[in-house]
């Protein structure tokens, strides 16, 4: 701004014979404006100086309610993408249960028919041979246990046994 000033005291120069006095006014303004700017930044400082802790107050408590308000806001949003995280995982997990339960059942279906071929019998054929040894184990054991009630009722007389006498082979 001083530059424009100058060149235009210059051209004013040029053009009229009174330069001392147009070059004295020139500097008389620029050192007012300079002096109006210096006492402004002054004044700015100075209400700067004591409303600063108000302001700074104000702006700490601004900053405290947007800081609630942001958190909030996250955390909402954290339940939301939480709940939608473990409900596909939840889907995720059933699907793939579903998908071994099946694998699992081809295994058996393949692995019975394999050793049905090679006559190995199954858990069911085993159970039902146990079933049939344990039902007649029980027949035995109810029949030896009659057998020695009879045994034991009625002692055994002794037969006194006649040998009937020899043929001879001479006769």
């Amino acid at each position: 701004m001083v530059k424009k000033l100058k060149a235009m005291a210059a051209k004013q120069k040029g053009a009229s014979g009174a330069a001392g006095l147009f070059d004295s006014a020139l500097a008389s303004s620029v050192k007012d404006s300079a002096q109006q700017i210096w006492l402004a930044g002054m004044g700015a400082f100075a209400k700067a100086q004591a409303e600063g802790k108000h302001v700074f107050d104000a702006l700490v408590q601004e900053g405290a309610a947007l800081q609630k308000k942001t958190q909030s806001v996250a955390e909402e949003r954290f339940g939301d993408v939480s709940s939608k995280m473990t409900s596909m995982a939840e889907d995720v997990t059933a699907k793939a249960n579903k998908q071994w339960d099946k694998l699992e059942s081809i295994f058996e279906e393949r692995t019975a028919r394999a050793m049905k071929k090679l006559n190995v019998p199954s858990a069911r054929d085993v159970q039902a041979l146990m079933d049939r040894v344990d039902a007649l184990s029980a027949k035995l054991a109810s029949r030896a246990g009659t057998v020695a009630k009879k045994a034991t009722a009625k002692p055994a007389a002794k037969k006194t046994a006649r040998r009937a006498p020899r043929k001879s082979a001479a006769k």
